[in-house]
């Protein structure tokens, strides 16, 4: 993509598009089988208590914020809106680094969706866990196929359905359950010490996602722009989680141990209508996060086959290659479960992702943000 497409495109971007829609996808690719499902808020979290765990979701929104700024200024410098051209512009030769933790990183959330929809699937309506996951893969493959515009769309529309279902959510435990979350809050201890390490580990492994999407950031008009939309991008991340957050703190600590908080709440509620419209906004949640992942991919193969002067990846090609992530991703998920995936898996990903993007960010990035451009608009890459 050159620089005069992008801006020519970008100067009749919306106010939507350039400040809303960055943040939107951002939430998309965090919210995910774990956040969704509140089995991430339960590890990472409750066991710090409930201001504890508020403290912990501050400092992750704040790392989020500050490192999707620095990540869309950056992109829209260097003019490179898929992660392969970002890195080769922060990282040079070392871009590889990055590819390999994020071949990881997908494989591993691909196979929590998987997980997370099997057990949504079977919780919910009583299907065989398989079935769940059969329908995410191929509600992935169909949207991913169409490209950046469809993806775009199904950000924004999903998003409408996930904070309307959360604030509903909000209403309806505080209607059914309020006395026992005001008890949890006022009963709990401060901060304890460990709070920190939690808001870290979350924020680490996901602020992955504002390389995710760079793919919607061709809409900036400026690198003010830029700046605002990812400041604007962690509170928008966040929101939902702290709502469910706030809502879980009526069992605590208890709703810690268990795999899918959202249907244990839920039924406390007892309310059967809701109940299915919350998993179904899951379903939708885990549809844009793996949606995300895996067009990053077809992206980066996209701006590769582009690089050598043929034409970008057709609407097949791109269902085949999202067909076969998604066939030896999501299977993992049957043979590790979804606690584990996410005990285990997101630790070692949270120090992956420091190392290889967030630290070379504040550094090497910062350093390219700060330099004068070698031309109008964005910096060559090495």
């Amino acid at each position: 993509m050159s620089v005069g497409e992008t801006g020519g495109r970008a100067q009749d971007s919306t106010w939507f598009q350039r400040f809303l829609l960055p943040g939107f996808a951002l939430k998309a690719v965090i919210i995910g089988g774990g956040y969704a499902t509140g089995r991430e808020l339960a590890e990472y979290f409750v066991p710090s208590g409930p201001w504890g765990g508020l403290s912990a979701m501050l400092l992750a929104t704040c790392i989020w914020s500050i490192v999707a700024a620095l990540t869309f200024a950056l992109a829209r410098k260097l003019d490179a809106y898929d992660y392969r051209a970002f890195f080769k512009g922060l990282l040079g030769p070392a871009w590889v680094a990055f590819e390999a933790a994020y071949l990881i990183f997908v494989v591993l959330i691909l196979a929590v969706f998987g997980a997370a929809a099997g057990a949504i699937g079977a919780a919910t309506f009583g299907w065989p866990e398989l079935a769940g996951v059969v329908l995410l893969a191929v509600s992935i493959v169909a949207v991913t196929a169409w490209g950046t515009s469809a993806v775009e769309q199904m950000f924004k529309y999903v998003s409408i359905l996930l904070y309307a279902v959360y604030g509903l959510f909000l209403i309806l435990a505080l209607a059914s359950f309020g006395g026992l979350i005001g008890q949890g809050f006022a009963n709990a201890p401060p901060p304890s010490g460990n709070w920190m390490a939690g808001g870290l580990t979350y924020a680490s492994y996901n602020i992955v996602g504002a390389v995710v999407i760079l793919p919607v950031l061709r809409h900036l008009t400026s690198q003010r722009d830029a700046v605002v939309a990812g400041l604007i991008a962690g509170p928008l991340s966040m929101l939902p989680a702290i709502l469910f957050f706030v809502a879980m703190m009526a069992f605590y600590p208890a709703i810690g141990d268990e795999t899918l908080p959202s249907d244990f709440l839920l039924r406390q509620m007892n309310v059967p209508g809701f109940h299915i419209l919350f998993q179904v906004m899951i379903f939708a949640a885990l549809l844009e996060s793996g949606a995300g992942a895996v067009h990053a991919v077809n992206e980066r193969i996209s701006g590769a086959v582009e690089s050598r002067g043929r034409p970008p990846l057709s609407a097949a090609a791109r269902a085949i290659i999202g067909a076969v992530i998604l066939t030896g991703c999501m299977f993992v998920a049957g043979r590790i479960g979804l606690v584990d995936l996410i005990a285990s898996g997101y630790r070692f990903l949270a120090w992956l992702f420091l190392a290889v993007f967030v630290l070379p960010l504040l550094t090497l990035g910062t350093w390219r943000l700060l330099r004068p451009a070698t031309a109008p608009h964005m910096e060559a890459l090495p």
